[in-house]
């Protein structure tokens, strides 16, 4: 794959690059900042950009809105974002353009070199790839929100699960219930989500981003 990498910090950046190169990627280009983050996206639309949240100049969310805008520009452009932090807004804000190709992980939970290849491959591929704790901020809603009186507990574990881009078998597997229970648990959500079949749309994806909406 042709890879960005945007990451203000000089060893991780490094490092970043020395691993997907041993993988056999070739990483096209490399930024510092977030203006620097958008131009490279721009100037090689590589497969996948893997962007820090917070870059110079502001240090605070310019890697965000950088791959903001450029899926504005290449829609549906794969995005990792990797992070100390969940910006909750701008996260919400990537994930419902509803275009896929999106992941959003935290260092601290990035341990392994196959896990974290495994979730680029996945974003590469235009699916999701979502940190357990991204998750769990993302979905955190008062009691009283109309999508969360919907869903049971059991439905909402597996919403949480989907998001984290994990198939029926996996969540299943991590649940310790059966692929056809998890079927069934899927599609009782999908009906109080009121997202409906179509070949077109994710519906994993589409669950998530309706339950997030309110």
């Amino acid at each position: 794959m042709r890879i960005v990498v945007a990451e203000d910090l000089y060893l991780l950046r490094d490092g970043l690059v020395r691993l997907l190169e041993t993988f056999g990627h070739e990483v096209v280009a490399t930024a510092a900042t977030g203006p620097e983050t958008l131009r490279a996206i721009l100037d090689h639309r590589p497969d996948v950009a893997i962007i820090d949240v917070r870059m110079p100049p502001t240090n605070t969310d310019e890697g965000l809105v950088a791959a903001l805008e450029a899926r504005r520009e290449v829609p549906g452009l794969p995005v990792l974002i990797l992070s100390q932090h969940v910006e909750q807004l701008y996260a919400r804000e990537l994930i419902a353009d509803q275009a896929g190709g999106v992941g959003y992980l935290l260092k601290d939970s990035v341990f392994e070199a196959d896990q974290f290849l495994d979730a680029l491959e996945r974003v590469a591929a235009g699916g999701t790839a979502l940190d357990p704790v991204v998750v769990t901020k993302l979905l955190a809603r008062p009691t009283s929100a109309p999508h969360l009186a919907r869903l049971t507990e059991r439905e909402r574990s597996v919403l949480a699960l989907m998001a984290e881009g994990l198939s029926n078998a996996a969540i299943a597997k991590r649940l310790f219930l059966s692929e056809g229970a998890i079927s069934k648990y899927t599609t009782s959500t999908f009906d109080k989500l009121g997202i409906h079949s179509d070949d077109s749309a994710n519906r994993r994806v589409l669950a998530v981003l309706t339950y997030l909406k309110d």
